[in-house]
């Protein structure tokens, strides 16, 4: 079982629990990609950030029960202020997010005058409400490119808009130097050494990692878009920069290729696992379904502010 030894209070099988109460609850289960296997099994939606936005906009339960991490439980509770958010461990948050104070990033905002804020999800919902547009990694270089012309400050991920500047043909994004605690660990050394191991495998990276991991890569895009190349991709091994819950995913749908988790600067330990991500359990998604908390709450002032740029973004990508 997931999470270590089962409480005594708990019901088995676990499973068949939580799907219990999920009916019981009025609830839907949303899960990102990163999550356990377990997890992901027993959702009704699995998806990245902006995916799971969609299915957020367009929930019809009471509950939604959010397996991912703190923004992404807020940006459901934006979008479905009625709605009761609730989480399996509200300590699951995002170095992104959580290396972007609000406070701090007004002051950095206010330093630019006249530049058009374009802010990745991965921020809290009072960054967020300080933006013009929310974008994803799978459609920041579209939200960049809406604002051609005029001066853009992009946060938190400074990969990310470096990667987001040479695809869209900016030079001069004003960028807030964030990085992700799990995409920073990967390592170009080491990788281009497991690449010389396995010279037919294709390497999908996503846009957060280095640029020096980038450079090595064939294929670089979200979440979904390395999990649809994995799928799609004529190679029969893979090697994979990004959060190793996407293999999952992948093997359910292509069981016959072998995938290699790109290779971390520490050898001795998975830092390519989201320690925040993997945070959430069975365990604890049963107790938040049964308890209905924690529970994920967002002023209604910061709501209304977050809930323009976020519904932007999802009108802009249809």
């Amino acid at each position: 079982m997931a999470g270590g030894t089962p409480r005594a209070d708990l019901p088995e099988p676990l499973e068949d629990a939580i799907l219990a109460l999920k009916e019981e609850r009025n609830a839907v289960i949303l899960a990102h990609y990163y999550q356990d296997s377990e997890i992901q099994d027993l959702a009704d939606f699995v998806g990245d950030s902006l995916a799971l936005a969609r299915a957020a906009q367009k929930v019809d339960r009471e509950v939604i029960a959010f397996c991912g991490v703190h923004f992404m439980a807020e940006t459901a509770k934006i979008l479905n202020p009625t709605r009761k958010v609730v989480v399996p461990d509200l300590d699951a948050g995002c170095s992104l997010a959580d290396g972007c104070p609000a406070d701090e990033f007004r002051a950095f905002v206010a330093r630019h005058p006249g530049a058009k804020v374009v802010t990745y999800i991965n921020t809290s919902a009072e960054v967020k409400a300080i933006s013009d547009l929310i974008c994803t990694s799978s459609n920041a270089v579209q939200m960049v490119k809406h604002f051609a012309g005029q001066p853009v400050v992009f946060a938190p991920d400074r990969h990310l808009a470096r990667w987001v500047a040479k695809e869209s043909g900016r030079d001069d994004l004003i960028v807030w130097p964030g990085a992700c605690v799990v995409h920073e660990q990967f390592s170009a050394k080491r990788l281009a050494q497991l690449k010389q191991k396995h010279p037919d495998a294709e390497v999908l990276a996503h846009p957060e990692c280095d640029e020096a991991v980038l450079e090595l890569a064939d294929f670089i895009a979200s979440t979904t878009g390395i999990i649809r190349r994995a799928v799609e991709s004529k190679a029969q091994t893979l090697i994979i920069a990004t959060e190793d819950g996407v293999f999952h995913q992948i093997q359910k749908a292509a069981p016959d290729k072998t995938l290699l988790q790109a290779p971390g600067i520490d050898e001795s330990c998975a830092c390519n696992r989201c320690p925040f991500m993997r945070l959430n359990t069975l365990e604890k998604l049963y107790l938040c379904l049964r308890d209905l908390r924690p529970e994920v709450t967002v002023p209604e002032a910061v709501r209304l502010a977050a809930l323009r740029p976020i519904e932007r973004m999802l009108e802009l990508s249809t």
